[in-house]
């Protein structure tokens, strides 16, 4: 009886699993503007049997493909079902039915019994993190580069909050997760934990979600608004000018957290002491970083009613506007708090790997 009773189970789970993949499939049958709809036997063959392993993550990996006219393509092959699953027709439904210069583009998805898959574009130079943080003189990226990948991103941002159907939230803004083409032009990637937000909605109610140290205070409250985005904006754009993390646990004490080093020194006129020491040419043009430390500033206010909207951020790095007004920089809530906080949440929500590059 027990046998029966086990096997019964297990067929109403299959059965179920068939119903969702089948519910997925309708649903982004249905969505307008979808990109290419790959078969996975196609995907196999142009990834060599899935042999050219770019990278992996937690709940996958990105493989490096090429189709039949010889362009390059990242494959991302997602493992296991839950929240990965609704991560991945988040990702596909959001990113696949928009395009911007500014974000990675995806060509296409694969869907259907256990497999689920995401096409992008080929980025030649990976993630910002590995320009930043793992610097060799091979990967070191120039003033007039940072300038424009810090520009890039907010772009490519403000499209998001501002220029589509419904805003839609990133959530997630990382060096990992802007990824860099061959001329070193900044894309925002990794939208599986994105959020679609109708425009009449002031803010919306949602789980804790993210990566600890770019989390914005009110994710305490939980009543987000694409402030969260600004917010996060901010501590990448610390991290590019300083050329570190803005929590590295090999700093000692007094320096660990970069945004409390960031605040002392702001608040006493010495900012510029935290510039990438790696970054020769980023001396010679003080004036323009100090500006860009500004721009930091007013980003990473605690009271999200107090930062610009990415639009603005646009307008003042393009030089057509400038800081509103001078600024504190009001530090005024705990950061170990937020830290337990997402540790409540059982680490936020699950993050997908967003390697669509060469390995790093």
């Amino acid at each position: 009886m027990f046998g029966l009773s086990l096997i019964a189970m297990l067929v109403a789970l299959f059965l179920r699993k068939q119903d969702d993949d089948d519910e997925d499939e309708k649903y982004l049958d249905q969505v307008p503007g979808m990109p290419k709809r790959f078969s996975y036997e196609d995907l196999k063959s142009m990834t060599q049997n899935f042999n050219r392993k770019l990278g992996e993550g937690g709940f996958g990996t990105v493989f490096e493909g090429i189709q039949t006219d010889g362009t390059k393509i990242a494959v991302k092959r997602l493992d296991g079902f839950g929240q990965i699953k609704k991560s991945f027709v988040a990702e596909v439904a959001t990113i696949g039915s928009i395009h911007h210069v500014n974000l990675v583009k995806m060509v296409g998805f694969c869907v259907g019994k256990s497999h689920r898959l995401l096409v992008y574009e080929f980025m030649s130079n990976g993630s910002l993190d590995k320009w930043i943080f793992h610097k060799t003189y091979e990967l070191l990226l120039s003033w007039q580069q940072r300038k424009k990948i810090i520009l890039d991103i907010a772009k490519g941002l403000s499209y998001l909050h501002e220029e589509c159907s419904q805003k839609i939230i990133h959530l997630d803004i990382k060096p990992e997760n802007i990824l860099l083409d061959d001329e070193f032009n900044g894309k925002v990637s990794d939208f599986g934990l994105s959020k679609l937000v109708d425009r009449d909605q002031s803010h919306v109610m949602t789980t804790m979600r993210g990566t600890p140290g770019y989390l914005a205070p009110e994710w305490l409250s939980s009543l987000i608004t694409e402030k969260v985005d600004v917010y996060s904006f901010g501590i990448v754009m610390m991290e590019i000018l300083c050329g570190r993390r803005n929590i590295d646990r090999s700093q000692p004490e007094e320096a660990m957290h970069l945004l409390a080093l960031f605040k002392k020194k702001y608040e006493e006129n010495q900012v510029l002491g935290l510039i990438d020491k790696c970054c020769e040419d980023m001396r010679s043009n003080e004036e323009e970083v100090l500006s860009m430390m500004k721009v930091v500033a007013w980003c990473l206010q605690t009271d999200f009613a107090k930062r610009p909207s990415m639009s603005m951020v646009v307008k003042v790095l393009e030089g057509v506007t400038n800081v509103e007004y001078e600024m504190g920089l009001d530090y005024s809530f705990s950061g170990a708090k937020l830290c337990e906080e997402y540790q409540n949440h059982g680490g936020a929500t699950l993050l997908l790997p967003s390697v669509l590059s060469q390995a790093r």
